[in-house]
């Protein structure tokens, strides 16, 4: 198993079971919601790119698919509160429905400044976030996901694209981390 300096790696918290499980009804809800329309799905880099290949997988939509990488945190693991935008998406979303993909909602304060500010001027249809995990004990905004996967406790979360210092993210299942 990998390893890294100071943590030790926790039991399975989500088995790749039970994670299919959820990202196919994530899909077909997300499939109905939008039924009829052209949807542009963008994957917030690094963490949701695993959750959004297996979701676009399980939407049975006219799609296009973009990414853009924005952060709180920079390389700590606590948010430092200011947003920042480092990969715009290229496709434009002017006049159309975006669903934001991300892997975890912790503080809020990206997906919050992505969809009151960065998002808000620029003439969509709609915005609506998508996250495989939801950590509401963390929250520091009002931000809650349109859709989730799970809700998850304050704990330091890894694998099936969520890491730490860029490890962890190839597990097809979700655990946790400990300090050692």
């Amino acid at each position: 198993m990998i390893s890294v300096p100071g943590y030790e790696v926790g039991g399975i918290l989500l088995s790749e079971d039970e994670i299919r499980d959820r990202v196919k009804e994530l899909g077909r809800r997300i499939t109905e919601d939008y039924a009829g329309e052209k949807l542009l799905v963008i994957g917030i880099l690094k963490g949701a790119f695993v959750f959004m290949s297996d979701l676009i997988r399980e939407i049975d939509l006219d799609i296009e698919t973009d990414f853009m990488a924005a952060s709180s945190y920079g390389s700590g693991t606590e948010s430092s509160g200011q947003v920042r935008i480092t990969r715009e998406p290229g496709i434009s979303p002017q006049g159309r429905h975006v669903l934001l993909v991300e892997d975890i909602v912790d503080s809020g304060i990206t997906l919050k400044y992505l969809k009151d500010t960065y998002f808000a001027d620029r003439n969509i249809k709609s915005v609506r976030i998508c996250s495989l995990l939801d950590k509401p004990a963390r929250r520091m905004t009002d931000v809650t996901p349109d859709y989730k996967g799970f809700t998850v406790d304050d704990m330091f979360i890894v694998g099936y694209g969520l890491d730490y210092q860029e490890h962890f993210r190839q597990l097809s299942h979700i655990t946790y981390l400990i300090e050692k």
